[in-house]
This record gives C-alpha cells, sequence and structure tokens, in this order.
C-alpha cells in the first residue's frame, strides 16, 4: 500500500487504487499524512476543512470522514502493511511505515544527494525523487489556507531538488541537460531567482549566452513590475559572472554527451529560449528583446546567434589578452538572435549599410531607426548588426533601454555598467556616476570596431553618454521617436520605416503559414494586410490566431478583423499585441497631447488638417500645431504633406477605446519588449 501526497491525493495497493471519496476526505487523509505516527487534534482537523466559520455539525463530519477512511483502509488490506487509523480521545493518530508515504520518500532520496561533492551519484537520486512527482502536491484536497501552505512548502522542496539536479548535471559538465531540467521550472516559477540564476549559467555554459542575458532582464523586469525591487545577490551574480567570463573568453564549455536514459522526456537544451513569449522548442513568437513585429527563432538545439560558440564568437580582431589595448579576452557578442523570418527592408538595410559604413566624416557613425509601434524597427536593427557582424570584430553590444516599456526607462549608468563588464572591466573598477562610465567606455573602445545597438530609445539624451568614441566604432540606435536632437547634435542619420505594402504583408503572412494556405485566398490575405495596417506585429498577431486555428481560411479571420470593436483584442498573441505596444506609446504623451491623439481619433476617416484637429480637440490653432508636431514625432500621425496629416486605424480604435475608457491610459505590462519588436 503506497499513499501519494505528491499530485493527487490517493491510496493505491497492488489490485488498483482505493476510492477515497469527496475532498473534506481526502483531506482528512493528507492532514494525518502530513504528520504521520503524531496524533492530530479534532480542531486542527476542523480549522483546516473549513475556510469559513465551521458548521455546528463539524464535528460530527470529521468523525464520519474518519470512520469512512478506517474502513476504506481496512479494505484494501491495510492490516498487513503496518497500517493502524485510531482515536485518541479528541485526536487521531494514523499509524504507518512513513516510507510508505511518497513525500517520505522523496526527502530521504534528496537528503542523500550531494550535488556538488558526489554529482554522479546525484544525478540518479534526484531524478528518482522528482519522479515521485504526479503533478501539483496536495491536488484534491479543500482550498484552505493550511492546505495552501501545506502544498506551498511541499513545492519549494521539490523545486530545491530541482535546483540540485540542475547543479549536478553542471558539475558533470552536462550543461545541456541542466538548461533543459531548469527551463520548465524557471518558466513556472519566474520570480525564484536561484533558479533563474542556474538557468543563465547553463545556458552561457552551452554556447547560448544572449539566452542567458535576456533571462537575466526579464527576471529584473518581472521583479520590478511586481514585486518592486531589483534582483538579489545571487541573480546579479550569476550575471556578472557570464559578463566576465564572456570577456575573458571563458565562454563555452564541451558539454558530456548526453545519456539517452537520462535525458528522456526532458527536450532538447535549445529549448529555453527565453521568452515566454515564451512556445518553445527554438521558436519564441514576439518575444522581448526584439520589435514585437519579429518572431524570433532558432532551431532547437542550436546555439542562438550572438552565443559565444556562435560562427564568429573567439578571439578574432586582435582582442586577445595582452595586447596593450586594455582588451581581455574574447569580444562580447550581445546581440540577440537574428529575427525570424525577416522580409523586405532592403532599402532601409541599404540606408543603414551607407549611414554606418559611412568614414569620410571623421566621426563615430550614428544611425536612429525610427518608427510607429509594431514596424519592425528593432527586426531591422539586428537583422543589419548580424549581416555586418564580421565588419566588427572587437564585439557587438546590445542594450535594451526601456524607452517605451512598462516601468522606469533604463538609466545610462546601468548599461554603462553591463557594457563595461562585457568589455572585461572589472566589477570594482566600473566607476558609480554615469559621467564617469561614459568616458571610460568611450576612452575603452576608441581604438576598437565595435558595433553598439541601443533599442528602444525614448529620447536623445538617454542615448547620448552610451554613444562609443572612436572613428572605428559605429551605433544603431531604435526608437518611436525621431530622435531629432541626436539628427542635430550627433549626426545621426535617420533611417524610417514604414508599414508593409500588400505584397511584402501577405509575403509575411505565407512566410508564417506557409504559402499554400497564404495562396488558397490571395483577396483575403490582401484584406488582412489592410486590417493589421501593414504592421508587422499586428500581422504576426493574425498569424498567430491561425496558426492556432489551422481549420480556418483566411477569410473568416478578416471577417471577425472586421468588427472594430474585436479587432485590437484579435491582434494580441498572450500579453503582446498592438494594443499593449501603442498604450505604451501613448502612456509617454503629456496630458494635452493625449487628449488631442484622442480627439483625432474621432475623425471619420483618419485623415485632417490642422484647423479640423483644432476643432475636433477645442484647442487653439498654435496648440494644435504643437501637439500635431509632437505625435508626428512619435509617429502617433503622420505627417503626409504640408498640413495634410493621418491617423491609422489601429491607433484610431485603441484611442476612441481609451476615451471610451475615460482616458485613463491603461497599462498592460507589456512593454517596447514584448509589444513591439518587430
Amino acid at each position: 500500500m503506497e499513499f501519494s501526497l505528491l499530485g493527487p491525493i490517493a491510496v493505491t495497493t497492488g489490485s488498483g487504487e482505493l476510492s477515497l471519496g469527496p475532498a473534506k476526505r481526502r483531506s482528512v487523509l493528507a492532514l494525518l499524512l502530513l504528520q504521520p505516527n503524531t496524533t492530530v487534534p479534532l480542531e486542527q482537523l476542523i480549522d483546516s476543512l473549513w475556510e469559513e466559520e465551521p458548521p455546528e455539525h463539524a464535528r460530527t463530519v470529521v468523525q464520519g470522514h474518519v470512520s469512512r477512511l478506517r474502513a476504506t483502509l481496512a479494505e484494501g488490506g491495510a492490516e498487513a502493511y503496518g497500517i493502524e487509523l485510531t482515536t485518541h480521545g479528541s485526536a487521531y493518530l494514523l499509524r504507518l511505515p512513513e516510507e510508505l508515504i511518497d513525500a517520505h520518500r522523496f526527502g530521504e532520496l534528496v537528503a542523500l544527494a550531494r550535488p556538488e561533492a558526489a554529482p554522479a551519484d546525484a544525478v540518479p537520486l534526484l531524478r528518482e525523487a522528482l519522479g515521485l512527482w504526479r503533478g501539483p502536491a496536495l491536488t484534491g484536497t479543500v482550498t484552505s489556507p493550511p492546505f495552501a501552505a501545506a502544498a506551498h512548502a511541499l513545492e519549494e522542496r521539490r523545486l530545491t531538488a530541482v535546483e540540485a539536479l540542475g547543479r549536478a548535471h553542471g558539475a558533470l559538465g552536462e550543461h545541456e541537460q541542466a538548461a533543459a531540467i531548469l527551463y520548465s521550472a524557471a518558466v513556472n516559477h519566474p520570480l525564484r531567482e536561484g533558479l533563474i540564476a542556474g538557468l543563465m549559467r547553463a545556458l552561457f555554459r552551452t554556447g547560448r549566452q544572449s539566452d542567458a542575458l535576456e533571462w537575466f532582464h526579464r527576471t529584473r523586469r518581472l521583479l520590478n513590475e511586481e514585486l518592486g525591487v531589483d534582483p538579489g545577490e545571487r541573480l546579479r551574480e550569476a550575471y556578472e559572472e557570464i559578463l566576465r567570463a564572456e570577456a575573458a573568453g571563458a565562454g563555452r564549455q564541451p558539454s558530456r554527451p548526453a545519456d539517452a536514459t537520462r535525458g528522456a522526456g526532458e527536450g532538447p537544451a535549445g529549448q529555453p529560449s527565453f521568452h515566454v513569449k515564451h512556445g518553445q522548442g527554438g521558436r519564441v513568437p514576439l518575444q522581448g528583446g526584439a520589435d514585437a513585429g519579429d518572431a524570433v527563432e532558432a532551431p532547437a538545439g542550436e546555439p542562438a546567434a550572438g552565443g559565444v560558440s556562435g560562427a564568429r564568437g573567439g578571439t578574432e580582431g586582435g582582442s586577445a589578452a595582452g595586447d596593450g589595448s586594455g582588451r581581455t579576452g574574447a569580444a562580447p557578442r550581445l546581440l540577440p538572435r537574428p529575427p525570424a523570418r525577416f522580409l523586405a527592408r532592403e532599402e532601409q538595410l541599404g540606408a543603414l549599410t551607407e549611414a554606418l559604413t559611412d568614414r569620410t566624416t571623421g566621426e563615430s557613425p550614428l544611425a536612429v531607426v525610427a518608427g510607429p509601434a509594431g514596424v519592425g524597427k528593432t527586426a531591422c536593427a539586428v537583422q543589419w548588426a548580424h549581416l555586418h557582424a564580421d565588419a566588427f570584430p572587437d564585439g557587438q553590444l546590445f542594450a535594451d533601454l526601456r524607452g517605451f516599456g512598462e516601468g522606469d526607462e533604463a538609466a545610462p549608468a546601468e548599461i554603462l555598467r553591463d557594457f563595461l563588464l562585457a568589455l572585461g572591466t572589472p566589477p570594482e573598477r566600473v566607476p558609480g556616476s554615469a559621467q564617469a562610465a561614459s568616458a571610460l567606455f568611450r576612452s575603452l573602445v576608441a581604438d576598437r570596431r565595435l558595433l553598439v545597438v541601443l533599442d528602444n530609445a525614448r529620447s536623445s539624451a538617454q542615448v547620448r553618454p552610451l554613444l562609443p568614441g572612436g572613428l572605428h566604432c559605429a551605433t544603431v540606435v531604435t526608437s518611436r521617436s525621431r530622435l531629432d536632437g541626436l539628427v542635430a547634435t550627433d549626426c545621426a542619420r535617420p533611417v524610417g520605416l514604414q508599414a508593409l505594402g500588400h505584397e511584402e504583408g501577405a509575403a509575411l503572412l505565407g512566410a508564417m503559414l506557409g504559402p499554400e494556405r497564404v495562396a488558397e485566398d490571395p483577396a483575403a490575405a490582401r484584406e488582412l494586410v489592410d486590417l493589421c495596417d501593414g504592421l508587422p506585429l499586428a500581422l504576426r498577431a493574425a498569424a498567430a490566431q491561425l496558426t492556432a486555428r489551422p481549420r480556418w481560411r483566411l477569410a473568416r479571420l478578416a471577417a471577425a478583423l472586421r468588427d472594430e470593436r474585436r479587432r485590437l483584442a484579435l491582434l494580441s498573441a498572450e500579453d503582446t499585441g498592438m494594443a499593449a505596444a501603442l498604450r505604451m506609446s501613448v502612456a509617454r504623451l503629456s496630458a494635452d497631447d493625449a487628449r488631442l491623439l484622442s480627439a483625432l481619433a474621432t475623425s471619420a476617416d483618419g485623415h485632417l488638417n490642422a484647423s479640423v484637429a483644432a476643432a475636433l480637440a477645442g484647442y487653439d490653432p498654435e496648440r494644435t500645431q504643437d501637439g500635431l508636431d509632437r505625435l508626428a514625432e512619435m509617429h502617433l500621425v503622420d505627417e503626409e504633406a504640408t498640413d495634410v496629416y493621418t491617423i491609422s486605424t489601429l491607433t484610431q480604435l485603441f484611442a476612441r477605446d481609451e476615451r471610451g475608457e475615460g482616458g485613463k491610459g491603461r497599462r498592460s505590462g507589456a512593454g517596447e519588449e514584448s509589444g513591439e519588436r518587430g
């Protein structure tokens, strides 16, 4: 006879599982099993079974459940196993060999495992222990605080065992297995810093540096948004350890071949690729770290681009330690993965090449990729960076400035610290002030051929301290704002992105869904492009809807999207979508400009001039013109010609929705990272 607490409450004998009856009866058994061979007072049982005030007949109810449990155990042959349920005054005692309880066996196996001292022995012990789990602990009991606390305690023990198993595999050099084991637990427990730290180290040691760093930044954002705290010591240590190791050339360590029997059911370690956005298995739709129009994808099991073992990894470009230039170790490769199924944008890529390879100005080249939410700014910048990485052998740096994300934008000192650590600066030598850190950064890279990608900038002032010095460095900045200040003071070359045309949009749908599905109804594909305003983010969200519904034809989704009340909701994928992206843009507006945008949304066809806008908003002409200029700078309206403005349909729908909600400017928790990476 065996008793299960690690999953649904159950009692199993050689002839099958015993019928335990309703939830309260299972709960009585669970409480007795949690305290085996110990008397449990009747009052404790009553307090645990009823969250509210217990009924007058509670004692009778508990006594009845104990009586039925005693009979059920007897029918299952409890006596032969040395099991006895007895009454002691106003308390009950379940006497049994504790090894019959799965939670007890789990604890013993975990206690025997020594992941650091004897990892080869610890792996099978911990795997056997974790194999005892059949689901969330104490499933089937009542939902009262005592049972919730007991289930939480058991879950904490399970997670501790998962972390120990990851360490054991790591000690054996089996980093792929460690990453696969830690990944699932990290997705379900995204605020458990020790777990995330272990996953980061495992990913880094398999050559997946970009994934490891993305996990840090995602966890940092979650901690800030949900708890209002910064990463703790363990998480920060893992992050800095990875940056230092990369700078010192201590990236990927060879992994031992996976044991085929040991790894069964774990999945390839190539799967842990952050976002949770994070369907895994190599595909991470609309993930943070790339403009929301980009799904970032790599074949499962292959190192992400930019990882230490990537095609451009190593120490090329004269970055070996001791060359007298202040350089230490391998060049940093911090780029996110290349965008998945990147299409078109040849003109913009060419403009970036012209801007960033021009050495005739005597200055460090700087380009600003600007455009509306969801148009694919990060995708374009990252695609160019990967295509031209060989031109920057001393490294590629990447930072998300969080200018249009949930919460505060990234402080320059924070980004500079990460850059300096990646370049090999010891932590104790990183200056505390942004001004000093900026000067050290420019000095370190003055003679290097280095590419810097600054994603999701809010303002020119946020960018300037992060610009490298030296003629051979180049910088790409992406923003929803035009960043005219950088154009004026730093000779930045603007590269604008517009919505996709019908052919390009249909090609993107074909790349996402398969060309055959789009070819079935080209007219519906064109209509979908129109309904999505030609924005890659919206088209990818539409494709996600169709992927989840393989029997739907394109025309069916187009019909659903014609309903303007549902369109923004349908153009979302989990916490990512056009509404989330637009919300972050509107949240950065002043109250006056937000009211102006709301007024413009009432325009019948989205075309208007300053006089019409002033009439709709009730503003004077000068105030209206200034507001229109700021909205155009933020790409929330488009100035097609002198005094001819347009507002896209999706922006209209969002602004109308905000107006209907009283203009509260609701924030969704999805920022530039998850809302506009395409």
